[in-house]
C-alpha cells in the first residue's frame, strides 16, 4: 500500500538529491516510483516539430523510487511514518504517527 499520493509534501532521504523537499506531481503505483517537484532533474534533448513548439534542451522531473522519500507531515513540519486510523463513520485515514494527527487529501 502506498502511503504517498499526489499533492503530498515530501523530503528526499537518500540518493543524490538527499535534503530536498517537494511537493508530489505524480504517483505511477506499479513500480513504487514519484515524481516530486524541482527533484531528480534530468536534460531531455527535443526537436522542434511545429512552428510554434520550441526545441532544445529542455529540463523536466524523472521519477525516484517511493522509498528514498518520507512524507512530511503539514501539521507537526516533521518527516513522519504514516498510520492508519479509523473515523467515526467507518473510513480510513492516514495519520502522522509523530503528532497523532490525521493527515488530510488535498
Amino acid at each position: 500500500m502506498m502511503n504517498i499520493i499526489k499533492n503530498d509534501t515530501v523530503k528526499v532521504v537518500s540518493g543524490n538529491h538527499r535534503g530536498k523537499v517537494g511537493r508530489v506531481l505524480k504517483v505511477f503505483p506499479k513500480s513504487n516510483r514519484i515524481i516530486v517537484e524541482k527533484v531528480n532533474l534530468i536534460k531531455r534533448h527535443t526537436k522542434r516539430r511545429s512552428q510554434t513548439e520550441q526545441g532544445g534542451i529542455l529540463e523536466k522531473e524523472a521519477p525516484i523510487h517511493i522509498s528514498n522519500v518520507m512524507l512530511v507531515c503539514p501539521k507537526c513540519s516533521k518527516m513522519s511514518k504514516t498510520g492508519t486510523g479509523i473515523l467515526a463513520d467507518g473510513t480510513k485515514v492516514r495519520v502522522c504517527k509523530s503528532c497523532k494527527e490525521m493527515i488530510t487529501r488535498e
